[in-house]
């Protein structure tokens, strides 16, 4: 179920918009273009030895040209993460992957579970 929210634009005034209940909310919104609007879901990280390698999150952009590109997708960033490990250290950071991956796996089966809803709407 979504509610609706009202959010300036610099182009188009205020826009009023669906807002997907795993929406993080706008509380930090700053009017830009309507284009730009984009609803995000809770962070997901991935880490290794407490530093981050991916974010990962829900996210939409309503506006956007493109009728698949405004779909739920993922939004997934990577850091720049790097380091020299000794074999141990590969083999954690290769079963550290191995639980990521299984992740990511769930994230996609959610993406693919909220665009089939869109896909009744």
């Amino acid at each position: 179920m979504s509610t609706s929210i009202t959010l300036p634009t610099i182009d188009h005034g205020p826009v009023t918009l669906s807002e997907p209940s795993w929406c993080c909310g706008h509380a930090n919104h700053i009017p830009g273009y309507r284009i730009d609007l984009t609803h995000t879901g809770p962070e997901h990280p991935f880490a290794f030895k407490d530093e981050t390698l991916l974010v990962a999150m829900l996210s939409q952009d309503p506006f956007v040209t493109g009728p698949d590109r405004r779909r739920t997708r993922l939004y997934v960033e990577q850091t720049g993460y790097s380091a020299t490990l000794d074999p141990a250290e590969i083999r954690q950071l290769a079963a550290t992957l191995t639980v990521h991956a299984t992740h990511l796996r769930t994230l996609a089966d959610q993406v693919a579970a909220l665009q089939a809803q869109e896909d009744k709407l």
